[in-house]
């Protein structure tokens, strides 16, 4: 009876939540006002002095202050309102005093110098009015790159660091445009029946990968508790995606069970497979002898899934990821992100301490960046685990 029993559900704690500050930092990015203002101008300014300049070179026999009006269209993309008013003011008189060294006033073709004013002063209000439309833009976009970020910390609820019997360092990157959101998942879960991991890998990206996280996860926190066995657990996840996610959809996943001293029991769902990293940097890939296919795909696989058991003792460290890290491809010649290569040397030692697992993670998070170039195409998640038992 008491797998019936309806847990109390768990409030969100607002730490999930994003404060004002962060959100604040989020609208200055979105529209680049975390730049000094003196920055944000520079374009404007800069185009207003190469038409000065070049009004003054070639002389009164050419007429070049009309290019002003290139000004407050630069000045509409980086610029608050009153900021692009300022820097058109100047402008204007910049056209002014140009009109009368030129002496285009002075000829009977004034009306020139009357038609660049205007044109001036009407584009001046014009793009003030896009100025505002547009951080009113940027402030819906990070409101809700805001609130992405919230319900991906409310989704995934990251562990500590420190669970159990475990350690842990994580990295996580979306590739989701701006939002932080993606189809990534972790999660690792203290239960009677011993230390449970899941590492899981949506098909897909955006809000559809999202909900299917958020199924795989909430099945995965409830049958850790409840289930006595990993094939068991694994069992119910896939009946809850068979049930809640569409059809065609599908999710690679890793889990891992940690009850005794010594050893770590894995059971493959299609994932990449896990690397163990010894105290001297010796790299062994846990591949299955027999993987299963992916949650979401088992009522088209004959048999039953097979875990494995494998020794992890208090020197090693266990790293899991998902395929955003081994298919990130270099950013000049295109080929994949070599991790059990590079793994080694970067992980090796970092079982000591919590402190040294963290660095570790970081170390490796910055190696695969330094592959890419900078970016990622593809959602990307890095685990790493040590264990404190023995």
């Amino acid at each position: 009876m008491s797998r019936f029993t309806r847990a109390q559900s768990p409030t969100v704690p607002k730490a999930a939540g994003l404060s004002p500050a962060r959100r604040e930092r989020a609208l200055l990015a979105a529209d680049l006002q975390d730049l000094s203002w003196r920055r944000r101008a520079a374009p404007a300014v800069l185009a207003l002095l190469l038409v000065v300049f070049a009004d003054l070179v070639t002389g009164r026999e050419s007429y070049l202050a009309p290019l002003m009006v290139v000004v407050p269209s630069l000045a509409a993309l980086t610029l608050r309102p009153l900021e692009l008013l300022m820097v058109c003011a100047v402008g204007f008189g910049a056209l002014i005093g140009l009109g009368h060294y030129d002496q285009v006033a002075d000829l009977n073709n004034g009306q020139f110098l009357f038609g660049a004013v205007v044109s001036y002063v009407v584009l001046s209000a014009f793009s003030a009015w896009v100025a505002r439309i547009r951080m009113r833009r940027a402030a819906a976009f990070a409101a809700v790159s805001s609130v992405a970020e919230a319900a991906q910390r409310a989704l995934l609820r990251p562990p500590g660091p420190a669970v159990g019997p475990l350690r842990l360092a994580v990295r996580y990157a979306s590739a989701a445009d701006a939002a932080r959101i993606g189809g990534d998942l972790y999660s690792v879960l203290e239960t009677p029946h011993g230390t449970r991991v899941l590492v899981g890998d949506v098909r897909g990206k955006g809000l559809g990968a999202v909900q299917t996280a958020a199924v795989v996860l909430g099945a995965f926190r409830e049958a850790a508790y409840d289930e006595s066995g990993l094939l068991a657990v694994a069992a119910r996840v896939e009946a809850s995606v068979e049930r809640h996610v569409p059809d065609g959809e599908f999710t690679t996943a890793l889990f891992a069970e940690v009850r005794r001293p010594g050893a770590v029991e894995l059971l493959h769902f299609g994932h990449v497979p896990p690397i163990m990293v010894a105290l001297d940097g010796t790299v062994t890939v846990l591949e299955a002898s027999d993987p299963w296919v992916p949650l979401g795909l088992g009522r088209m696989a004959a048999g039953e899934p097979q875990s494995m058991e494998t020794a992890f003792g208090s020197e090693d460290v266990l790293v899991l990821c998902t395929d955003g890290v081994i298919e990130a491809r270099h950013h000049r010649s295109g080929e994949f992100y070599p991790l059990a290569e590079r793994v080694g040397p970067l992980v090796r030692e970092a079982a000591r301490s919590a402190a040294e697992l963290e660095v570790a993670v970081g170390r490796l998070y910055a190696d695969l960046l330094e592959h890419t170039g900078g970016e990622l195409g593809d959602d990307a998640l890095l685990l790493l685990i040590s264990r404190t038992d023995l």
